[in-house]
This record gives structure tokens, C-alpha cells and sequence, in this order.
């Protein structure tokens, strides 16, 4: 990793002059800002180690022409990004079968809405919390691959992103502190972030940065206040970050909310109340306005799925893996070895397009045009979809099923909405790619996730599978 210096800071305290040095670093390259990490901070010198870890969707509009080019020019970064963080790592076996029932011990859960993220410049999908005593609502991004949950703050030091919500005052809430560097919630920072934490000199607060594949980082302060999940469903101090610099491509959300298994995630602070387990239905992203979708906290019903084991990488316990067994097109086995599935394959909100190893993804491509393209004339690629059609989502209405089949019998059965994006006016293109450079991973997207009733199971470690169009 590189390693940046900022010298002569003796006489600066706070993290204001910390973002001001950052910020003069990441401007003075011409390229894009670093993804860099504050690794250590001595009398002398701040260190900026260069560590790319996540990426997030689109800033534009959702009435923008090349809002799809954006989502997808970001989401191969935050694919490269994962593949980096899980080069050379070995996955543990996990769960060797998948109960075959069983209930959580607590029976109760909380619901909210879960929404499309078009309308807010994102190919991801928000949920709308509250936080702060009285509440105020922002519109958050759900994301299983990060631990710490995050939003932009007032007084906002350096630089915040427009937001489709007011930015949140920590100064009107009743609730709200900043928590000190000798508190555990700070020792817990170097799991969540892959970071160690900062000490801002006199105040002795807690400050956290986090750098994202997609040229985005944030820092700001640890802190606690009351979240709001529904009116009658709280959880008083809810460790999160406070924001006070923000060059990151978040669309117009206010912040993250963080579901991977780490002890700062949302996941892990409500599970003495409600489990250690969530279910989510994400809703098809095909219009702006489109909704039904839910997350939920808490116990699942194990009669509505079908699961598969929760795998787990030892050098990335945090994130979601499962074993990918087969892939069919109309029904019929793209006739690979077994050993060509045995890839890490993790399951990611964060992630819009489904990605395969070079060779899986080959063989998905041959067999799916083969029977395209029978019917249907071909298009020019668009940015990283190499397989397009000309013709509307619409107008496309003889598109072979895929199904994807995971260890236990679970699978994601995928129809044309799941399969296909409209990538242009006329032009449709399959919503899957090949992952490129020599990390051979599976991640498996939103885009194939829609509609589908899908649990996170923690406490037994299992994934499940559901069809239910988010009813």
C-alpha cells in the first residue's frame, strides 16, 4: 500500500485541519481522489494508506440518459474492489448441511418499506429511518457488505453531497454524543472498517474513515442516538458514523446502513431484541416509483424458504457467501464440471449486476444466445453488458428462464425482469458479466435478487430463498 505524509501539523488540532490535509493530498493528483485510509497519526505526520474496499451506485438523476452507464461504470469498480479484498483469502467451509427447520427465539421483528433507488440517483435500494430525539426520516442505502451504518451531518466540516432529505443536525437531538477513543464501540472500528480509528486531539472523540472502490471515503465521528425504526420500534444509542466529509457517488441518499456480521452493524445492535436474522424483498427496479418491497429485523418463518448453508471467509467473516452448484438456461445444465462453481460466491446488495468467472459466465452467454438469438436481432454492447438485443423489455417476451442452484436445493429461478436490463431506448441486454482479472469470484446482484423473499439467518448460518414478489 502507499503511504502519503502530511507534514508540520503540530500546531493543528481537530478534524477539520485532518480533512484539510486529506483533501489538499487527494486534490493535488490528477487523478481521481484516492481510496485511502487514515492508518495512523503521530506528532508529526498523518498516514494515508491507499486500500480500496467498496463501491456504491449512481449521483444522477433518475431522469438522466446515461444514469444506467454511471450505475454500471461504479458497479465494476466496486466488483474490482471485492475481488481486491478477496484475493488470495481461503473460504471456509461454513455450514456443512442446512437445517432443515427451526425458529428464532425471539418471535418478534420490525418491517419497513424498502424502495427502489432510481428516484434517488441510485441503482441500489433505501429504506427510510429515523434517528435523533424528536426522529427525523433519511433515506438510507441497505447494504449487506458493510458493517458500520453512516450518514452525512451537520456541521458537515469539509464537503457533503446534496441529499433528497434535510442534512441531520446532531445539535437538535436530545439523544446524541460522540463517543471517546477509550470506548469499545472505537475498538471495534479496525473489524468494521478495515481501519484503525483516529483520536481527534482535546475532544478526545472517536473519529472513523472508510474508503469505497469507487473513488468514494468518508470520515467523521463515532456516535450514538436514538434510531427509529417504526413509531412504537426504537433502539436507543445506535452506534453509527456522523459524517462530516463525503466524496463519495451515493446518489442523493443521506447515508448506509450497514447489515454485514460485525458487531456495529445495524444487524448485530437490534439482535438481543429481535434475533440475529433479516429477510428483505427487494422490488423490481424497472420504474422509479415502483414499491413493495420490505426489509425486516428479526425472526423468519423457515416454512417459506428453501435454504442453503451461510458460508464463511475467514479473512472476510463479515460478508455473505454460499455455494453456487449449477446454473441452467430453459431448463438444461450449461454442462460445466462441478469444479468450475467452486468459486467464493457471496451475496450482495450493494452489487446491481450479477457477476460469473470468465469461463461460467462464457458458457451462461453461448447457451442464452443461442436461443435469443433465434428470435431476436443483436445489438452493440453497452459499457460491461456484451450481450444485448434490440428490442424493449417489453417487447422482448421469449426470454429462456435462468435458474441458479445453490448447495441444499436452493435456487434464485429468474424470468426477464431479473435477467434483463434496457440498457438503451431499443436496445435490452443481459443483466449479468464476467469478472475480469485473475480473482475468479461470484457475486450475485440485486438486479437477480428482485422480487424474491431472501433471509439472512445468522444464528443458524443459512440463506434462504423464497419466490413471492414481495408479498
Amino acid at each position: 500500500m502507499e503511504s502519503i505524509s502530511c507534514k508540520s501539523l503540530e500546531a493543528m488540532t481537530g478534524l477539520l485541519w485532518i480533512m484539510v490535509c486529506y483533501l489538499s493530498l487527494a486534490s493535488s493528483s490528477s487523478q481521481a481522489k484516492p481510496q485511502a485510509y487514515v492508518q495512523s497519526i503521530n506528532q508529526s505526520s498523518i498516514h494515508l494508506n491507499i486500500y480500496h474496499v467498496h463501491g456504491h451506485g449512481s449521483s444522477l438523476t433518475p431522469n438522466s440518459s446515461s444514469l444506467l452507464s454511471d450505475v454500471l461504470l461504479h458497479d465494476e469498480e466496486h466488483v474490482k474492489a471485492l475481488s481486491e479484498r478477496l484475493a488470495n483469502k481461503g473460504l471456509g467451509s461454513g455450514s456443512a448441511k442446512p437445517p432443515k427447520s427451526g425458529h428464532l427465539l425471539e418471535p418478534n421483528s420490525a418491517s419497513i418499506p424498502l424502495n427502489p433507488g432510481l428516484s434517488i440517483g441510485s441503482g441500489n435500494y433505501y429504506v427510510k429511518l429515523g434517528l435523533g430525539s424528536p426522529p427525523k426520516y433519511y433515506a438510507m442505502i441497505l447494504d449487506t457488505g458493510s458493517s458500520l451504518s453512516w450518514l452525512q451531518c451537520q456541521p458537515c466540516l469539509v464537503y457533503c453531497h446534496a441529499q433528497a432529505d434535510p442534512l441531520y443536525d446532531p445539535s437538535v437531538s436530545k439523544t446524541y454524543k460522540k463517543l471517546s477513543c477509550a470506548s469499545v464501540e472505537c475498538s471495534r472500528l479496525k473489524a468494521a472498517t478495515l481501519n484503525n480509528p483516529l483520536c481527534e486531539t482535546g475532544s478526545n472523540a472517536c473519529l472513523y474513515t472508510a474508503s469505497y472502490g469507487d473513488s468514494s471515503f468518508s470520515i467523521g465521528y463515532l456516535s450514538q442516538d436514538l434510531l427509529t425504526l417504526a413509531s412504537s420500534q426504537t433502539l436507543p444509542q445506535f452506534t453509527y458514523g456522523c459524517w462530516q466529509d463525503n466524496q463519495g457517488l451515493f446518489g442523493r441518499a443521506a447515508g448506509i446502513i450497514g447489515l454485514a456480521r460485525d458487531k456495529l452493524s445495524m444487524l448485530a445492535q437490534l439482535s438481543t431484541r429481535y434475533g440475529h436474522a433479516f429477510s428483505y424483498c427487494l422490488p423490481t427496479a424497472n420504474s422509479a416509483t415502483s414499491g413493495g418491497g420490505f426489509l425486516s429485523i428479526g425472526s423468519i418463518s423457515p416454512t417459506s424458504y428453501k435454504f442453503t448453508p451461510m458460508l464463511t471467509d475467514s479473512k472476510n467473516p463479515s460478508l455473505y457467501f454460499l455455494r453456487l452448484t449449477a446454473i441452467t438456461v430453459s431448463g438444461r445444465p450449461l454442462g460445466l464440471a462441478a469444479a468450475i462453481y467452486r468459486v467464493p460466491t457471496l451475496i450482495d446488495s450493494g452489487t446491481v449486476i450479477t457477476r460469473l468467472p470468465v469461463s461460467m459466465y462464457a458458457a451462461l452467454r453461448q447457451a442464452f444466445v443461442k436461443i435469443m438469438s433465434t428470435k431476436y436481432a443483436k445489438a452493440p454492447a453497452y459499457s460491461i453488458l456484451d450481450t444485448c438485443f434490440k428490442g424493449s423489455l417489453k417487447s422482448l417476451s421469449a426470454v429462456p428462464e435462468i435458474k441458479m442452484i445453490f448447495q441444499g436445493g436452493a435456487d434464485l429461478t429468474l424470468r426477464a425482469p431479473s435477467i434483463l436490463i434496457e440498457a438503451d431506448k431499443g436496445i435490452t441486454c443481459l443483466a449479468f458479466a464476467g469478472t475480469s482479472g485473475t480473482n475468479q469470484i461470484a457475486i450475485i446482484g440485486n438486479r437477480q435478487q428482485q422480487t424474491y423473499n431472501i433471509a439472512y439467518d445468522v444464528s443458524t448460518s443459512r440463506i434462504g430463498f423464497a419466490p413471492g414478489s414481495c408479498h
